[in-house]
């Protein structure tokens, strides 16, 4: 094809100017350039074109090299060609050797899209090329190659341990190995990233040579390359998940090392070590195997939870009063602290309770990378203390002494983290000490340094199950007053702080908070006035939290007198109606509008005729978290209102049944659908049930599987009220209503009657008949539990 193709000189030298406009840094060239790409591409011999170019005109070829590798990166994505035809473009071009490395390594893209695409299979000679192409004497070539194998290596590690490729593994992990001793530093550590990919899936190739894997990690354990020791502290990590019993004849020595690494002069390193001691934390050798190390490895740790001062920069610690500045818009998401709320149980899950993990991920690191040696070190300790319990004390007290009452505010901060770290583990031990710490902490909310009072506020929240089981007015008192005044604070890192620290103490106090209503009522509503948006999603999981925790002491006249409640209908009327603010905004508010019907719909009630059209318009499924709970607020303000809902079941059923209707909906958001449509007709039968028949099957399919509750029981009593009124709405999909019947538990008497009632009045002539076309289960659990 090359020999006989010959091209047009005039369509040659636009080529060639092409290539040449690619190297402008000009947005308006390059994207001309994108046109003529996508004109071009449309003939069928560009192909030739660039073919020509790389392999005919040497110098060209040379100058142009990466820019016509752009080129065929684009005829790929553009999927008018296939990646194989796009890898045969390299691989036809005469791109061998050398060439076809620094191609392939200049070009992490095209590596990508193979690994992504699994494509490796098509050009079966790439991997044996590569694996010889690191033997070669010119350096550049191997460690393009080595560079090229490491990006196919993490991309497709599975399918290179297959079948598919005739497992090249077993001939690329004893190869790999032989360059650990590699004189660069680069190569030896390509090596080892290599070989790391395998260590997590057990690899079989790797574990036939993980004793001569171990020893060369341990011969390079003092390599002079921080990347090379980042990557032995990243295997040494991951050996010690999946292969404890090869490390433990040398754990004294690996600890040693990894103490060490963990005060590595390179960050990079020290963050990698620090890890070793959370994986070693999950290990039933743990504590048998650290003991006598703990007198080293807890000063190491406490001195890695202090502020670094790139820390500091980023989170911008020398400023105290941000609080008139405007949020960046990607710093504004949803944020829910404690899996209790309605935002969360009703928003992408199963409404099943997650782990509350707002206490591990100190959030007042966000802004700075997700993981960090702070976080790491914090991280470490906290699970260590779970570990070892009050045994850790004998090595923190001394230092905790120094910490907490420590004239620099960067050590004393550190110190306030590593009290509130080992919290949970080493409760118990601490008990004696808190009734002085606790007073000292609260005096520390009022510190000059927002970082300070921030991480207080974290802190604090951790021993909130204590202070409420003490005198409130030693403990509970002053902690709440001081917390809410950080509510209120000019900062707002500590105002975020202290209304997720408010919240925690909310569920842990309880009732007990009730003698306070009024004052931590007003504080709030003013909080509205000051906070940002971002905040003001916190603000919001705040007073839900409330609201779930004093319950009905909401509607008390004494606390009604200050008319908070009406203000923070207000609010989140205004929130839910201004659709041009952020998703985040509007997804909370309608978690607390739900929160506040529960808790004092007294003060709601006047406002549902501004509700109901705003919630109406916010039932947009593509908005899922939005949809949800303006959903599931519809269906708590329902059973509220009672009859009195008539007037708005027009604004919103026909939205929902076409949201039970959609294919590809998510789990939750069709359960609160069918959960809503249910109370709706729960109490305006007459108005739902003529719509019976459009919904009744995917309601049924959507409730099957819930379990029994509060919920699900009101859905249920709706549905059978509707049948009542409609029984031939729900004839042809009978059966499915049976199957969701049998669904239930433990239903209570009356429910179960309603059931019994539905089943004797849906118009079948011979229901023995029908039921004889119900499976076997089915059949045996309704005549069981309703004698039908």
């Amino acid at each position: 094809m090359e020999c006989q193709w010959k091209p047009d000189e005039q369509g040659l030298q636009q080529i060639l100017q092409l290539l040449k406009e690619s190297q402008s840094p000009d947005t308006s060239t390059q994207r001309s350039v994108q046109q003529k790409l996508e004109q071009l591409n449309q003939y069928p011999d560009f192909n030739n074109y660039l073919i020509f170019v790389l392999t005919k005109l040497k110098t060209e070829g040379k100058m142009w090299m990466l820019s016509l590798i752009d080129c065929i990166i684009f005829i790929i994505k553009t999927h008018k060609h296939t990646l194989c035809d796009g890898l045969s473009l390299l691989s036809h071009a005469g791109l061998n050797g050398a060439l076809l490395c620094i191609c392939l390594c200049s070009s992490g893209i095209l590596i990508t899209t193979i690994a992504s695409k699994g494509e490796l299979q098509n050009w079966p000679e790439l991997l044996p090329k590569l694996c010889l192409l690191l033997d070669s004497e010119d350096y550049n070539t191997c460690e393009g190659a080595f560079g090229a194998l490491q990006k196919i290596c993490e991309d497709s590690a599975e399918i290179l341990d297959s079948d598919m490729l005739d497992r090249p593994l077993n001939v690329m992990i004893p190869k790999f190995l032989q360059f650990f001793k590699h004189n660069s530093p680069k190569i030896r550590s390509h090596a080892i990233a290599c070989v790391n990919q395998f260590i997590i899936s057990r690899t079989q190739a790797l574990m036939l040579h993980i004793d001569p894997f171990i020893e060369n990690l341990f011969a390079l354990s003092g390599d002079e390359e921080p990347e090379v020791r980042k990557n032995v502290c990243r295997a040494l990590v991951m050996l010690l998940e999946v292969r404890l019993d090869r490390l433990l004849p040398h754990m004294h020595n690996i600890i040693e090392y990894m103490l060490q690494r963990t005060q590595d002069q390179d960050e990079n390193v020290t963050l990698e070590a620090c890890e070793f001691w959370l994986t070693l934390a999950e290990q039933p050798v743990c504590k048998e195997v650290l003991c006598g190390h703990l007198p080293k490895l807890i000063p190491v740790l406490v001195n890695g939870m202090k502020y670094s001062e790139i820390d500091i920069i980023l989170l911008k610690g020398d400023v105290e009063e941000d609080e008139a500045i405007p949020d960046n818009e990607q710093d504004i998401r949803p944020r829910f602290h404690r899996s209790r709320t309605v935002a969360q149980q009703h928003e992408g899950g199963d409404s099943i309770e997650e782990e509350d993990d707002d206490e591990d991920d100190l959030d007042d690191d966000e802004t700075i990378s997700d993981w960090n040696l702070r976080k790491c070190s914090a991280a470490a300790l906290d699970v260590l203390a779970n570990v070892f319990r009050d045994d850790l004390l004998l090595h923190i007290l001394p230092l905790l002494k120094e910490l907490l009452f420590h004239p620099e505010w960067l050590i004393k901060e550190s110190g306030i983290l590593v009290l509130g770290a080992i919290a949970e583990g080493c409760m118990q031990g601490m008990i004696p000490y808190l009734p002085e710490l606790i007073p000292h902490l609260v005096q520390c909310l009022s510190d000059k340094k927002a970082l300070v009072r921030s991480i207080t506020c974290w802190t604090l929240s951790r021993y909130a199950h204590w202070v409420v089981s003490q005198p409130p007015d030693i403990y509970l008192k002053p902690l709440m007053t001081e917390l809410l005044k950080r509510i209120l604070d000019s900062n707002k890192r500590v105002q975020e702080a202290a209304c997720s620290a408010f919240a925690t103490l909310e569920e842990e106090a309880c009732t007990e908070l009730v003698p306070y209503l009024s004052f931590i009522l007003d504080t709030l509503v003013f909080a509205f006035s000051k906070y940002q948006h971002k905040n003001l999603l916190i603000l919001y999981d705040a007073i839900g939290t409330l609201a779930d925790s004093v319950g009905h002491h909401l509607n008390k006249p004494v606390i009604a007198q200050s008319n908070t409640q009406k203000y923070f209908v207000a609010t989140v009327c205004t929130s839910g109606s201004c659709l041009p603010l952020y998703l985040e905004v509007r997804q909370s508010s309608f978690a607390l509008l739900g929160d506040l019907t529960k808790a004092c719909f007294q003060h709601v009630k006047p406002c549902i005729a501004n509700f109901m059209p705003i919630l109406g318009t916010n039932l947009n499924p593509e908005l899922i978290s939005v949809c949800n709970n303006a959903t599931w607020a519809i269906g708590e303000i329902s059973i509220q209102m009672g009859s009195e809902m008539q007037p708005y079941v027009p604004m919103v059923l026909q939205q929902l049944v076409e949201i039970i209707n959609r294919p590809n909906t998510p789990k939750t958001l069709l359960e609160n659908t069918a959960i809503t449509i249910g109370r709706l007709g729960y109490v305006c039968p007459q108005e739902v049930a003529p719509m019976l028949q459009q919904f009744i099957r995917p309601w049924c399919t959507s409730l099957r599987n819930i379990r029994d509750n509060e919920e699900k029981d009101s859905a249920f009593r709706g549905i059978c009220t509707m049948i009542t009124v409609n029984p031939g709405g729900v004839v042809q999909d009978f059966i499915f209503f049976c199957d969701a019947v049998a669904s239930w538990m433990n239903p209570k008497d009356d429910l179960r009657e309603m059931f019994y009632k539905v089943e004797l009045c849906v118009p079948y002539e011979n229901w023995i008949h029908f039921s004889d076309q119900f499976p076997l289960p089915l059949k045996e659990r309704l005549a069981a539990f309703y004698g039908v």
